[in-house]
């Protein structure tokens, strides 16, 4: 089921030593299309042609959905893969078991990626034991982008408790702010639900979310889960239906909101508006989650090629993976590194926090998927689970009846 061999003898050692063949050429379908994505994407670009390799790019604009797909399945119908495929969590491992994928053993074996690539996005990277894709990036979901200025007129520290936490958001809102900045979208309902799950606990989030266990599913703690996002709705401005997660971000930047609840990748419009952690913003984890961190990785997927284009797939697979490519690329994107290797000496401080609590979690297997970014469930799942959260979150399910109807959601969904 998995792609042809490695090619042997003196062709391997020459790809290895990085010896180039003319014309070599990689074809890359990714929807990094604009802003700090296009520029972190350049430096991966630069690094092939260094080494004699011609980057084919092949965007899909607003692809992290179902545009990149539908293109992806059209070219492997008609026998004519791209070389390599920026994909997330569950659609790997749908590409996988459709039998389509490349071979990254020898590479990853000589420069020994298991070692260094935490076991939680190996189970992404690999399938049926067998390397499939190269690893870019680690992002990471329960963070909490704090307003400093907010901070220190409430005369409080960062919240480390749910308890603390909701006397900062009273504080704010007594500031005549709106408390906590958030957009009106299903799955930024679903990023802001997954904390909330993990602060009961990482082995309920890995029973509820992971294991999908129905009686997780209808606990008392999913009730209580609930309960907190009905508390947190009421934080919420009425304007957020709809709003883009960056622009949440410019509510809090702006002095309009205290906080935001989102991804690492919000740090970078902090940065662009020149603003400095540990003195504009603080960046902690979601109160309760300390030691857990929920993740999401962009890979990319290499897919069967002729011999011709494979010599150029396998060393953009090698580049990926380089630690220097990965400290370049991830300073850019605002994620940190795939390896745990990697020097944290050019990153910010939200960054180098990032990177030991990542190393944390690994080691203490608290390293969990985000439901939200596709690294929880299968897409139907996920979906299911997300129409649920997100109705309860608009008022159309009551706390009482939201957590038997994400059970049943499940369950149909299966």
């Amino acid at each position: 089921m998995m792609a042809k061999r490695f090619m042997a003898g003196a062709a391997a050692t020459a790809l290895l030593a990085g010896a180039a063949t003319a014309q070599e050429e990689v074809e890359v379908l990714h929807w990094w299309t604009a802003g700090g994505e296009a520029a972190a994407l350049e430096v991966l670009k630069t690094n092939l042609e260094a080494e004699g390799v011609t980057w084919s790019d092949m965007p899909v604009a607003g692809g992290a959905g179902d545009a990149a797909m539908t293109t992806l399945r059209a070219r492997v119908t008609s026998g004519n893969a791209p070389t390599a495929v920026q994909m997330l969590g569950f659609d790997i491992t749908e590409w996988a078991n459709a039998g389509t994928v490349a071979n990254l053993d020898e590479v990853a074996e000589e420069e020994n990626w298991g070692d260094v690539v935490p076991a939680a996005l190996q189970e992404f990277s690999k399938a049926d034991g067998h390397w499939i894709a190269a690893p870019v990036n680690m992002h990471s979901t329960n963070w909490l982008w704090i307003s400093d200025e907010a901070l220190t007129e409430a005369g409080m520290e960062p919240p480390t408790d749910w308890d603390s936490f909701i006397a900062m958001l009273d504080a704010f809102q007594e500031q005549g702010i709106t408390p906590l900045a958030h957009g009106g979208q299903a799955w930024q309902d679903a990023t802001l639900w997954e904390n909330v799950v993990l602060s009961m606990g990482t082995d309920f989030y890995k029973s509820a979310v992971l294991e999908r266990n129905e009686d997780a599913l209808t606990s008392d703690e999913m009730h209580t889960v609930f309960e907190r996002m009905e508390q947190l709705r009421g934080y919420v401005d009425d304007n957020f239906s709809g709003r883009d997660w960056n622009l949440a971000s410019a509510m809090v930047i702006e002095g309009e909101a205290g906080v935001q609840q989102m991804g690492d990748w919000a740090k970078g419009e902090f940065l662009r508006a020149d603003m400095v952690p540990g003195e504009d913003f603080e960046c902690i984890r979601f109160p309760g989650t300390q030691g857990s961190v929920t993740f999401n990785t962009d890979q990319f997927v290499m897919f069967e090629v002729g011999e011709e284009r494979r010599d150029a797939q396998l060393k953009m697979a090698a580049a990926i993976m380089d630690p220097e490519f990965q400290i370049a690329f991830n300073t850019v994107k605002g994620s940190v590194p795939a390896r745990t290797d990697v020097s944290d000496e050019e990153f910010d401080a939200c960054g180098k926090k990032s990177m030991a609590d990542i190393a944390e979690a690994a080691e203490s297997d608290t390293l969990v998927g985000s439901l939200a970014h596709g690294h929880a469930a299968p897409p139907a799942v996920k979906n299911a689970m997300q129409d649920v959260i997100t109705q309860h979150f608009n008022g159309a399910l009551t706390t009482d009846e939201a957590p038997q109807a994400l059970a049943d959601a499940v369950k149909y969904a299966m």
